[in-house]
C-alpha cells in the first residue's frame, strides 16, 4: 500500500488531519465551557475565554493585551481599541458585562498593575502567555465538553461572536426580543 506524498517524496503534512476553517462554537457550547470554568473556579481561563469571544482578536493579539488596553482607573472599560499585530489596523470591540466581571475577578486575583500583561506567563523567560499555550488551553476547553479539539482551535474563538450575530436577524428593541448576552 502506497502512502500519499508530495513531489519531493515526503509524506503529505496534512494527511489524516482536518484542514480548512474551524467551526465556530454554538451558544450551548459557549455556556457549557463557561459553566465548567466557573464550577472549577478557573478564573484566568474564564477571563481569557470571555475576552477571546468578545474581542474577536487573533491569538497573538489576545495574549499580548496589557491591563491598560482594557481598563482605566481600576475599572474594566465597556469598549476597547487595540492595534492588530498582523494588519497594523486598530480594532474596536465591546466587552459584555459578564466579560468585564470575569476580567475584574482575574485582575484582582492576579494583582495586576496598569502596565502588566493581562495574561502573564508562569515561565520566567516569557512576559505573557504564548500563543501556543493559549492554543493548548483552548483545546482543553473543547475537550472538556467533548468536542473534537482537532475540529476547533483559537480561530474558533475569533469566529464565534460574528457567527452568532449573523444568525440572529435584526429585531427592533420594542419587540421585546433581544440578542442573547454571551
Amino acid at each position: 500500500m502506497q502512502t500519499a506524498s508530495n513531489p519531493s517524496g515526503r509524506p503529505v503534512w496534512n494527511k489524516g488531519k482536518l484542514v480548512g476553517q474551524k467551526s465556530p462554537l454554538r451558544l450551548s457550547e459557549i455556556w457549557a465551557i463557561r459553566v465548567r470554568l466557573e464550577i472549577y473556579e478557573r478564573v484566568r481561563d474564564l477571563a481569557l475565554f470571555n475576552l477571546a469571544i468578545d474581542s474577536k482578536l487573533r491569538g497573538c493579539d489576545l495574549v499580548q493585551l496589557r491591563l491598560r488596553d482594557i481598563a482605566s482607573g481600576g475599572r474594566v472599560s465597556a469598549r476597547a481599541i487595540v492595534m492588530q499585530q498582523k494588519t497594523k489596523q486598530p480594532v474596536q470591540f465591546e466587552l459584555t458585562k459578564g466579560t468585564r466581571q470575569s476580567l475584574t475577578d482575574w485582575i484582582a486575583r492576579a494583582e495586576l498593575k496598569a502596565g502588566d500583561f493581562l495574561f502573564p506567563s508562569r515561565i520566567h523567560d516569557s512576559p505573557h502567555l504564548s500563543t501556543r499555550q493559549y492554543a493548548r488551553i483552548a483545546h482543553r476547553w473543547f475537550a472538556a465538553i467533548r468536542l473534537d479539539p482537532a475540529a476547533y482551535g483559537t480561530h474558533t474563538m475569533r469566529r464565534t461572536k460574528p457567527t452568532l450575530i449573523c444568525k440572529h436577524p435584526t429585531v427592533p428593541p420594542s419587540s421585546g426580543i433581544y440578542f442573547p448576552v454571551i
